[in-house]
């Protein structure tokens, strides 16, 4: 064998020995079928009223080489809020309350992400009913698993948030309570 070869055949065999190129981040969407968002509040400060919304959307990115690389969106339509019963249902989309018309979407977009025991300690915006608040939530889970071909994520949160926070009015605080608890359970699949 030629010099030039033995060293072509040497730098071919060097390079294959070499660490593979750092994967990019694995992008996810939002699974409708598989995820919810719902909510409960304080009734009177005797009860709960559970709810949900019917209408959710949101991806993200997860990069586990460099979880700071990583990235979460969720958009919930504020007007397909669900409690169960039409009429309280549409009262909470007035003016008094999520003032759908006005505000139409929920969002969450993440500013830092890093990686705790059990899942990733995300630190994003949140708005509500136009007011925008930095909030920290603990996503726990981040498991893979491919099902039919589809590479699925999931992962799961609690959080708790003041209405008064978001400009609500505080007339309505009163009878329903000021803390929300929201409960996210979310599977995303790979695109």
């Amino acid at each position: 064998m030629s010099p030039v070869r033995l060293f072509s055949a040497l730098l071919l065999f060097t390079i294959s020995l070499l660490p593979a190129a750092a994967t990019a981040a694995e992008e996810y969407v939002y699974d409708a079928v598989h995820s919810s968002v719902s909510f409960k509040a304080r009734h009177l400060d005797i009860s709960w009223i559970h709810g949900r919304f019917n209408e959710v959307d949101g991806r993200f990115s997860i990069d586990r080489q460099d979880p700071a690389k990583s990235s979460f969106q969720l958009t919930i339509k504020a007007d397909s809020v669900d409690t169960a019963n039409a009429a309280r249902d549409e009262h909470l989309r007035q003016p008094d309350y999520f003032d759908t018309k006005q505000f139409p979407t929920i969002e969450f977009r993440s500013t830092k992400v890093k990686a705790i025991d059990g899942g990733y300690e995300v630190t994003g915006d949140f708005t509500m009913h136009g007011t925008t608040r930095s909030i920290t939530i603990k996503l726990m889970g981040g498991k893979q698993i491919e099902s039919r071909g589809v590479k699925r994520v999931g992962f799961a949160t609690e959080l708790r948030l003041k209405r008064s926070d978001y400009n609500f009015d505080a007339s309505a605080i009163g009878p329903i309570g000021d803390e929300a608890v929201v409960i996210i359970d979310c599977e995303g699949m790979s695109k």
